[in-house]
């Protein structure tokens, strides 16, 4: 049986709405962030109307509810990724925040001038900008893997550039610009091969593929809820027993603690060490919520749903004249990027808006992707385990009076 998506439309408020005089509205713009289920809702509704308290601190029924539930959905998400343990998992802000916390954390205090971080050319602006920043600090240099004109790591140049100075790589699982598929285990496998820790940007990936952290053997890992069908304001920084035992907590306050003096602190057990203040409780709770709403539709099944919705609306978007599809790989998740002959991409994204259908234009955070391919922009259609075949015939007959308009 795979994803039935009728079964699961009415979960979603959203799509019940009038988007300039049509209904119901399409949305297609779920590697931005996607829509919420009621169950998210309901869960964090729960907290701030019955269970309101602050965490790990209370001994009050509130505080304990919100600390139980909190806790739970560290043993949810360690399950959801194949974790080993729920101390494997960090909540953050996202995976900006994740990122930038293994960056100042993890690696700066290993690198010296002359050292070199390895990335790839698709990455997203918040596993690009950290690693500059880094390098600026310490002297390091930023490594570039190249891509191809299909969307694709060249993973022997990847493996060249692994050197003796190589002291950390991050790569994203899937390209937000592109909807690419890197062959991630291989790349993570070519780093350990030569001693290099590997970061893995899975903002992309949790929300259309299956994850198995102990699969892949990577060091750390990132994602955001908001693309999870979770909230906004709330991640996960998924490390190794021993690369968070080597991590410095990037931030100081309440609750990381063990003992305070004016001459020493001693910090908490991993991971509340690296939870500093009052964390976002509906937030992480509500993520619990969308990852059991997920894993009981099954990710095997909606990676395979959207999969199929991504082949069908690029075969018919090609089918279009003057359109052209950016990112070509073989393996992709459900991202299509097109740009259209005469029509700016934020000219394409808003006459579709006016017709219900709602897409993403611009560079996506991945300027350096839209440099590669020698355009400003593009026209960017994404998958959820919500959109059915009429979103796509809805978006062909959009992107055609696009066409109309602008011949």
């Amino acid at each position: 049986m795979g994803l039935d998506v009728y079964t699961v439309l009415n979960d979603f408020p959203a799509l019940g709405q009038l988007v300039h005089g049509h209904y119901p509205l399409v949305y297609l713009d779920n590697a931005a962030t996607t829509l919420k289920p009621r169950q998210v809702m309901d869960a964090m509704n729960q907290y701030y109307r019955v269970d309101t308290g602050n965490i790990h601190r209370g001994v009050h029924q509130l505080s304990q509810h919100a600390t139980e539930k909190y806790e739970k959905t560290r043993t949810t998400v360690q399950r959801f990724i194949q974790a080993e343990s729920p101390d494997n998992i960090v909540f953050t802000s996202g995976t900006t925040a994740s990122i930038n916390m293994v960056a100042q954390g993890y690696v700066r205090k290993r690198l010296s001038p002359g050292d070199e971080i390895l990335i790839t050319h698709m990455e997203h602006h918040a596993n690009i900008v950290p690693w500059q920043m880094l390098c600026e600090q310490t002297g390091a240099v930023l490594k570039v893997a190249p891509i191809d004109d299909e969307g694709n790591v060249l993973l022997e140049a990847y493996e060249h550039l692994l050197t003796d100075r190589t002291r950390f790589v991050s790569v994203g699982y899937v390209s937000n610009a592109l909807g690419t598929v890197n062959p991630i285990d291989a790349m993570i496998a070519l780093a350990h091969a030569r001693g290099v820790a590997v970061l893995v940007d899975a903002a992309q990936a949790v929300a259309t593929l299956p994850v198995d952290v102990k699969a892949l053997d990577c060091d750390f890992l990132a994602f955001s809820g908001h693309k999870l069908y979770g909230p906004t304001g709330v991640g996960v920084l998924y490390g190794k027993a021993e690369a968070l035992a080597e991590m410095d907590p990037v931030f100081g306050g309440g609750d990381m603690i063990l003992s305070v003096t004016f001459e020493k602190t001693l910090y908490n057990r991993i991971p509340a060490r690296f939870e500093a203040g009052t964390p976002p409780i509906a937030e992480v709770i509500g993520l619990g919520a969308a990852i059991d709403y997920v894993t009981e539709i099954g990710m095997a099944h909606v990676a395979s749903h959207e999969r199929g919705l991504m082949q069908d609306a690029q075969e018919a978007l090609q089918a279009i004249p003057g359109v052209r599809i950016i990112g070509t790989s073989p393996d992709k998740a459900g991202i299509v990027s097109f740009v259209m002959d005469g029509a700016h991409p934020h000219d394409i994204g808003t006459i579709l808006d006016s017709l219900g259908v709602a897409i993403r234009a611009g560079h996506h955070c991945a300027q350096p992707v839209m440099q590669r391919f020698g355009i400003a922009a593009t026209a960017r259609v994404s998958f959820g385990l919500y959109n059915t075949q009429a979103d796509v015939d809805h978006l062909i007959a959009a992107v055609n009076k696009v066409r109309e308009i602008f011949a």
